[in-house]
Formats: structure tokens, sequence, C-alpha cells
């Protein structure tokens, strides 16, 4: 049986093949040789070849204007509030924000750049980065001098449950005798007193900006509570999502995440598990372990 090669050419066909070849070996040489010399002799092809990469270079600097404007801006924040997501935004690494997390789990707190390096170990060129973006406390970057005529009558020495004052009725002239207290940080912890309704545990006053371990341990040695805010505290076993969500710190991813760790555990034998929930805000476990409770 015959069968026809698919790569015999005609002659027509032939001819018109080293035609086509002729034609573009053609075209090669005017581009890269002849076209050149033309636009260096001609002024209206350099003129033209000018504008068109002016053209270019405008249409490039508004793209850049445009991808700067679309950039996510960072506005100041207090480093010590970091969250994993916070830090994966900024470009800190997960072993950064691990080691940060780490120091503020022991109520440890960041009061300067370098030491913000020091405890996440972020590269220079990273901290240059950010660091402009840090903002702290007024206690921190403007301390006030100490004074020597310390009101004594509200010392750092504990009292006895008789002698303190009440934290849920004390006055701002009050609070201000204790030391590191000023106007200032005495209006906020009233003015988070009524936002909660009074306090129900010394615990809460890490909520009130810039008040430090220090100065809320000033504060317990002066007053105690004796009018604590009703909490009416839900089982951590039995609760469903949408109780959990009504817990401060606990969005309902969280609350997703406690449930399916529940009961990978069959429930929990201490409140302190919840540090192994995924995304779970380790750093405000004291705060949500008053409004729960295990039966």
């Amino acid at each position: 049986m015959n069968i026809k090669s698919h790569f015999k050419f005609s002659r027509q066909q032939r001819s018109g093949i080293f035609l086509l070849l002729l034609l573009i070996i053609s075209i090669q040489i005017f581009y890269h040789f002849v076209l050149p010399k033309l636009m260096d002799n001609n002024p209206e092809f350099n003129t033209k070849d000018s504008t068109i990469s002016t053209f270019i270079d405008q249409i490039d600097s508004l793209k850049a204007v445009e991808l700067e404007k679309r950039k996510p801006k960072i506005y100041p924040f207090n480093p010590n509030f970091i969250s994993d997501h916070k830090g994966y935004a900024l470009g800190m690494t997960n072993q950064e924000i691990d080691r940060l997390l780490a120091f503020r789990k022991q109520n440890k707190w960041i009061n300067s750049v370098n030491q913000f390096q020091s405890v996440t170990k972020v590269s220079d060129s990273l901290l240059a980065k950010i660091s402009p973006y840090f903002k702290f406390p007024d206690w921190v970057t403007n301390p006030k001098p100490k004074q020597n005529n310390f009101s004594q009558s509200f010392s750092n020495l504990p009292k006895t449950e008789s002698q303190k004052l009440d934290l849920n009725s004390a006055t701002a002239e009050q609070l201000q005798k204790v030391y590191g207290i000023g106007p200032s940080y005495s209006q906020r912890i009233i003015k988070y007193r009524h936002k909660i309704n009074g306090f129900h545990s010394f615990i809460e006053l890490q909520e009130v900006y810039g008040l430090t371990p220090e100065v809320i341990q000033n504060i317990k040695n002066n007053f105690t509570i004796r009018t604590p805010r009703v909490i009416t505290k839900i089982n951590l076993n039995t609760a469903t999502k949408d109780q959990l969500v009504t817990i401060k710190y606990i969005d309902y991813e969280v609350a997703y995440n406690i449930i399916e760790e529940r009961t990978l555990r069959d429930g929990f034998k201490s409140i302190d598990e919840l540090t192994k929930v995924n995304g779970f805000p380790v750093n405000k476990i004291q705060i949500i372990k008053l409004s729960l409770r295990l039966d």
C-alpha cells in the first residue's frame, strides 16, 4: 500500500517556502541593522522615541503612586499588644511573634525600641521600618521625676482589709494618693469602672491603658473591692458557641476552636487548658477566666 509522505512538497510549495524564509530574513536584517541607522540619522525618529520614553516614565510614575496608595497604612501602636495577625502584617516571623507573646505572658512590658529587638530578635531592617510607629505610654516616654514629699497617707506597704478603701467607690483624689497615679490615670480608672459597672477583680485594672503591674500592686496595697460587680459565670464544659462569644476577647472563630478542643479532650479539666486552643488570646486568659467556671 502506497502512503504519501507529509514531507514531500511540490515545486510551487517549495518556492513559496523559500520566499517566506527570504522575507523573514529580510525583515530581521531591516529591524536590526537598517532601522537603527535610520533612527540615528533622522531627528524625527529620536524625537518620537524620546516622547514615547517620557510618556512611559509618566505611566510608571503614576503606577508607583497608585501602588503606594494601595499599601496598608500603619498607624501608631503599642508594641506590647501585637497579636499574631498584627505581627504577620508587620512582617514578623512566627518565632519573633512567639518570643513577644511569651515575654508578655510573664506580665512583663516592652518599654523601648531596643528592648523590643532584644526580646523578639527582629532584624535591624524590620526594626527600622516599624519602630517609628511604636507608641509607648506617657509614663515611659515622659517619666515624671520622683517627689520626695510624696504623701505617706497611702504608702506602698500593704494595709489590713479594714484600713483599705473600696476601689468601686474611690474618688479621683483618693486614687491620686497612690504612687504612680496622677490626674490622667485616676480619670481612666474611674471611666473604666463606670463602663463595666464596677470592678469584680483587680485583674481588670490591666484593661486600663498605661497602668503597669507595679502601679496595680500599689493600688492593691491601698484599696480593696468590697462591692464586686456580679458576674454570671458560664460553664466552660457545656457552653454553646453563642454563650462563649458573649465573653470579652472571644470571637466566633475562637469559640469554635474551644468547642472543638473540648470535644477532643472529652471536657476541660482546667480553665488554663484554654491556652492550648488554636488562636486563643493567651495574654487575656486572666480576664476571660472571670467569666468562666468548671462544674
